[in-house]
């Protein structure tokens, strides 16, 4: 039986699709079923032999043959349909797209031009593409200038813009046409980088062409100099099950930055965002991990701007935990997982709010601990049992770490 879906695909997959549907991409008019996958992987070509470096795939976990699935902006916009033919185990979908609209979400939508429009504007004049990951130095700009010259063509700067450096990828492709010749021409193109130089180098090139570049030129790669930790965004993510003391640990760290000054702190309480950001949840698995999304959401928008955010949910799916802390690294932050490690036999003694014994009674389903699992991280960054030490000498514990990796000075 076939569906009629709806799915947002993640950031990577979000810039494969609009380079598809503008046919930058070209000779791809879809995303890679298994045999083309596995021959671009082998071989670096399509099943038909044609020419292509890097995978360029969607998974729609649960998807059928035969579904249409409307592919959504993170705002909810719809793109494009895509018809599926091809479904496997591991959620990977291919088939026909038929596009929707133009994409107008994210920054400086008006430079993300296809390239049939870019082509029309050139009108067949000789072109020089320049691929940007990063801003000119004075040396490329000088080359550029000499190419064109003897090519006595037009230049095209094709700002690879994505992921959070984007817009500032943008701007400084905008300032670099100020140095070079008249007619330069900036486009924005959502291109994700590959790992293997050589195989994005080799998409670089596709999608210059794809532009109608009769010479390309590969823009210096950028140098990433992440600051000193105290300038950097933060997020201590305290995990635990509920009455370990991880929420009294957080205020009191809390309270302890405050004190210190020097940083602006945001205070995340599992409890109270049940109460306001996620009012109306249940704590069925899915609507855990909403709420922990809902928090890491927060957080990260938090250390996006150099913030130093603490959060307190019990997060007891490592998962999510994982996702959160992908979230918070991907716009340049730290994470620091800490697991308030304190036994359940000792949670369930304190017990302040009584919620162990309604469990207990069956009056609270899916309640961490007693009918719903833990799942304890093997990857936290400091672990703390409360059973025998105080609140005072455990947020001493925290601010040491945070003072050792340089977060706080």
């Amino acid at each position: 039986m076939t569906a009629n879906l709806q799915w947002t695909p993640d950031q990577r997959e979000l810039a494969d699709l609009e380079l598809l549907l503008s046919g930058a991409f070209h000779p791809l008019t879809g995303f890679l079923g298994h045999d083309d996958l596995h021959e671009v992987e082998a071989h670096g070509a399509l099943a038909d032999g044609t020419p292509w470096p890097a995978p360029v795939t969607l998974r729609v976990p649960g998807a059928q043959a035969g579904d249409r699935i409307t592919l959504l902006d993170p705002e909810g916009a719809a793109l494009a349909v895509l018809t599926v033919t091809e479904s496997g185990h591991d959620g990977l979908v291919a088939g026909p797209l038929e596009a929707l609209g133009a994409v107008e979400h994210g920054p400086f939508a008006r430079l993300r031009r296809s390239p049939d429009a870019v082509r029309k504007e050139l009108a067949g004049r000789p072109t020089l593409a320049v691929t940007m990951r990063g801003p000119l130095d004075d040396l490329s700009t000088q080359e550029i200038i000499a190419v064109a010259e003897e090519l006595d063509a037009t230049v095209l700067l094709l700002a690879l813009a994505y992921g959070e450096g984007g817009p500032a990828l943008v701007r400084a492709a905008l300032k670099a046409r100020e140095k070079l010749p008249e007619g330069t021409l900036v486009v924005s193109v959502p291109l994700a980088p590959r790992e293997d130089k050589e195989i994005d180098l080799e998409l670089r090139e596709h999608v210059a062409t794809a532009y109608g570049a009769a010479e390309h030129l590969a823009g210096p790669e950028p140098v990433t100099l992440p600051g000193p930790p105290h300038r950097r965004g933060l997020v201590v993510f305290f995990t635990g099950l509920s009455g370990s003391g991880k929420s009294t640990i957080a205020r009191g760290l809390r309270d302890a930055l405050l004190e210190l000054g020097g940083r602006t702190v945001t205070y995340l309480d599992g409890d109270v965002v049940r109460h306001l950001l996620s009012k109306g949840l249940t704590f069925s698995k899915s609507d855990r991990d909403l709420n922990i999304r809902r928090i890491g959401f927060v957080a990260t928008e938090a250390a996006r701007h150099g913030g130093l955010a603490i959060c307190a949910p019990i997060a007891p799916y490592e998962a999510t935990r994982a996702e959160v802390r992908e979230s918070v690294e991907s716009v340049g932050a730290d994470f620091l997982l800490v697991h308030v490690s304190t036994p359940l036999e000792e949670c369930e003694r304190r017990d302040r709010k009584g919620l162990y014994a309604k469990a207990r009674a069956g009056e609270i389903p899916e309640f961490t601990g007693v009918s719903d699992p833990y799942e304890e991280p093997d990857d936290a960054d400091l672990v703390i049992d409360t059973t025998h030490i105080s609140i005072e000498a455990a947020v001493s514990r925290v601010l040491d770490t945070l003072r050792s990796g340089g977060w706080v000075r």
